[in-house]
Formats: structure tokens, sequence, C-alpha cells
């Protein structure tokens, strides 16, 4: 599958996620641009793609022109305050395991980092930690 746009990976990166946390014990996920008002003492993740640095690897527009894109995968993970760290840290390993240093559909992904503790969390009354993994692909114009 060659891919040809950033919604075309956002897409693979955020489908993988939703459909791992819709498993028991399922977990709300938030994208970005998303409303999303979360119940009091919940567990949710928020998932969110950026991209930035990247080369041409072929120059012009021409057939089989192609360009090296990287990018950031930010995982922030709320559980509710007060319950210690345990719950959020198994959350985070299942969508660690998600991405790390693993190839999907043609979307490399690097070594997961994390889960890093945030302080103070935003929103407050959460715990918060945050995995990051950078990712980069291919673009075929």
């Amino acid at each position: 599958m060659a891919i040809t746009s950033r919604n075309q990976v956002r897409s693979i990166i955020e489908s993988r996620l939703a459909l791992e946390l819709a498993e028991s014990p399922a977990i709300p996920v938030v994208f970005h641009n998303m409303d999303y008002e979360p119940a009091v003492n919940s567990s949710w993740v928020q998932c969110l793609v950026s991209f930035g640095q990247n080369e041409y690897l072929s120059q012009g527009l021409t057939v089989d022109s192609r360009n090296r894109i990287v990018g950031l995968l930010l995982l922030n993970i709320f559980t509710p305050q007060g319950e210690g760290p345990g719950a959020n840290y198994v959350i985070a390993k299942r969508v660690r395991d998600l991405y790390n240093r693993v190839i999907v559909s043609e979307v490399y992904f690097d070594a997961a980092n994390g889960p890093s503790v945030l302080a103070p969390p935003v929103p407050e009354g959460y715990f918060q930690t945050q995995v990051r993994v950078t990712f980069e692909f291919i673009e075929e114009l």
C-alpha cells in the first residue's frame, strides 16, 4: 500500500488505538479537534499525531517521487487522581505495546518512550502520564 497523504497515516495510527481501547476493559479515546467532557473518576486516553521533519528521497513531481516524513505520536493517559499510578501504567503498557518498534501498513514506529508523569495534569483532577513514539513513513507523490 503506497502512502500518499498524512491523513492516511493519521488514520492508520488512530484506528489501531481505537480498536485496541474498544476491547475490554474499554477506555475512551480522544483525538485532535474533538470535544470531550470526561466523566468524574474515569480513565481516558488522548491521542495526538503530528508531523515534523521531512526530506525528499527523489526530486521533482515525476512518477516515483518520494519523501521521507518523520512524525510524533503523543498519548496522554488520564486516570483518577489519588489512586496511585498502577491503573495508569496498565493502560500505558497497552498503548506502548501497540506501537513499540513495529511496522503497521508501512508506518515504522520507533521505541516507545514513557510513561512519563506530567504534573500538573491538564485537565486538573487526574493522574496523567504521557507515552511518546516517533514514527516515519515514505510518502509517494
